[in-house]
């Protein structure tokens, strides 16, 4: 009896316990040991963080559930489609590093609302500026609470609004405790955690499938079953049998490509959470050393998300199509038991019909949990599989902290300290900083209880929001040094109002009668783009909006226009200027 108890392997729930427990129990540690005492601190980390540790940050800041969780999700359904958002991620993180960053680093002011205020030398923008990004904030932090749902109601068995919650109660303790010092090291402790989770079960199922243990090239070898076929074009051939387009293939239109990838590259440019990121090392050399480093950090991840996705989707097509009900593994049971996986027997022959038709498919399956299920498909160890858990929820919860900071410090460092009560002591600015995430963390986990989305489609459209509200602002502050306030804040306005009617109308049907968006309005998108795209046009809007209203308005100060000529001066730029 000793002898089989002490033999019996570890489950994966037990295993999910011990590897979430350890690094939660990580998490908090750092977040008592650093925490913060100063509102320099809690804003950016006293701005001491080495480059190696801040670019490790950023990576963790930057690659949300919906990198972890989604991305790869997305392209195993989407196939060719899904790239958008890998290419328009990748390139966004890049214009930023490059093209905004190092001068919004020079200008000195950590927040994205400060900026707009003090370029545009106006509390009127910097109260737009504070709506709109607590409209991005919100937004994305709703897909991070509803990956961290997802997570908890699979591997811990319990439903997803109890998920959701201890997830809340998690993230609120070490983003208000540490503030940006307790994230910014315990981001450090959590990208080692997703990455070593994301690249394990992709280097055993790559190994399994093609023998190949890169992902990357897996992707693209032979299949060890001797058949001498690629993987890819096996995964064609499957999809074309079930009546699905072509993996390898794309179906929307390049109009849609083109407004998708590149409301996601500008929204990155206007994601305060990733742009506060640059204010917590020493120097501007820093900064840029810092997003080089968080570059090659992200790669790592994103060059797999394909590889992995082709391997779900082959393993799951061929794990449950056509086959008998009563034979489907425990994963899929445990899967059903969370509603993200549905079967219905519309012909009542046993057998799982799964296939493009929607009136004969059988089965739904919800693409945010492919890199989840993704190990327990293969039947790859226990450990690894709890090990992905562990990873999706360092990824969703480093991202949740560092929009819950961009929340709190909007409302108590731009509207109170800056608006409201501009002599609050440094103790109640950090006090009511605090408060703010408390409240922000209770609507954040609201959204992940009721989500209006797939964890990438939500995200999506927080990067549609920024791309139409702040990127106009922020380029148009930084290279053009005649645009004023007036325009700015019309600019702001128009773009944000314009994507949040779209995203009503044609994600949630507001203006349709509660219909849902997605399929019934198609028809009816302008130009044929997506909800997820149209950040594009509205950034457009706001461009010319901007630009027309500085015509017949009057010049800024000329003490604002030296501001602006000395921030793109790269000479002597050694150590930020804190106004």
């Amino acid at each position: 009896m000793m002898n089989s108890l002490l033999i019996e392997p570890i489950g994966v729930q037990m295993w999910t316990y011990i590897l979430v427990g350890i690094t939660f129990t990580l998490y908090i540690g750092i977040a008592i040991w650093s925490r913060a005492s100063s509102t320099k601190e809690f804003y950016v980390a006293g701005g001491g963080v080495s480059p190696w540790a801040n670019g490790m940050a950023t990576a963790a800041d930057w690659m949300s559930a919906a990198s972890f969780i989604s991305m790869a999700g997305i392209i195993s359904f989407a196939g060719y489609d899904g790239a958008v958002y890998l290419m328009g991620w990748t390139g966004g993180y890049v214009l930023l590093a490059l093209l905004l960053a190092p001068y919004l680093r020079k200008f000195g002011k950590f927040t994205v609302p400060d900026f707009i205020g003090d370029r545009y030398y106006s509390k009127t923008a910097r109260i737009v500026a504070v709506i709109c990004a607590l409209l991005v904030s919100f937004t994305y932090v709703a897909g991070q609470m509803q990956g961290v749902g997802i997570v908890f109601a699979r591997f811990l068995e319990v439903d997803r609004t109890t998920g959701v919650i201890v997830g809340m109660i998690i993230v609120l303790f070490y983003a208000v405790l540490g503030g940006m010092k307790g994230i910014t090291y315990t981001q450090v402790a959590q990208y080692c955690v997703l990455i070593f989770a994301f690249m394990v079960p992709a280097i055993f199922i790559s190994i399994q499938m093609t023998g190949n243990p890169i992902p990357q090239l897996g992707m693209g070898s032979e299949l060890t079953d001797g058949s001498g076929t690629y993987l890819l074009d096996k995964l064609d051939g499957l999809s074309l049998d079930l009546g699905f387009a072509e993996y390898t293939e794309g179906s929307k239109s390049l109009m849609d490509v083109f407004a998708i990838t590149f409301a996601l590259m500008v929204g990155t440019a206007g994601l305060p959470h990733v742009i506060v990121r640059f204010f917590t090392v020493k120097r501007i050399k820093d900064a840029r050393k810092s997003a080089g480093i968080a570059l090659m950090l992200i790669v790592v991840l994103y060059s797999t998300a394909p590889a992995v996705a082709a391997f779900a989707r082959t393993n799951l097509i061929e794990t449950v199509s056509n086959k008998p009900y009563t034979d489907v593994p425990e994963w899929f049971k445990k899967w059903e038991i969370t509603g993200l996986i549905t079967f219905t027997d519309k012909n009542d022959d046993g057998l799982i019909q799964y296939v493009a038709n929607k009136e004969q498919n059988e089965l739904v399956v919800d693409r945010d949990i492919m890199v989840l299920a993704n190990p327990e498909i293969a039947k790859l160890p226990n450990w690894v599989i709890a090990l992905v858990a562990a990873g999706g929820l360092a990824a969703a919860l480093s991202t949740a902290a560092g929009l819950l900071l961009v929340i709190s410090s909007s409302v108590s460092h731009d509207l109170i300290k800056k608006i409201i009560n501009p002599k609050i002591s440094d103790k109640g600015e950090l006090i009511a900083a605090r408060l703010s995430a408390v409240g922000a963390v209770c609507v954040a986990g609201y959204f992940g209880i009721n989500p209006p989305g797939f964890v990438a489609a939500v995200v999506a459209l927080a990067f549609g929001l920024a791309a139409a509200s702040f990127f106009p602002a922020i380029v148009l502050g930084i290279f053009y040094k005649k645009m004023n306030k007036e325009g700015a804040i019309a600019g702001m306005v128009v773009g944000i109002t314009a994507m949040l009617l779209y995203m009503l109308k044609f994600k949630f049907g507001i203006f349709d009668g509660g219909k849902t968006a997605v399929e019934a309005l198609k028809s009816d998108w302008w130009f044929g783009i997506s909800p997820e795209g149209f950040g594009t046009i509205a950034m457009i809007l706001n461009f010319i909006v901007s630009i027309v209203v500085m015509q017949f308005t009057k010049e800024p100060p000329q003490e604002v226009q030296e501001i602006v000529e000395n921030i793109r001066i790269p000479s002597g730029a050694g150590e930020a200027v804190d106004h």
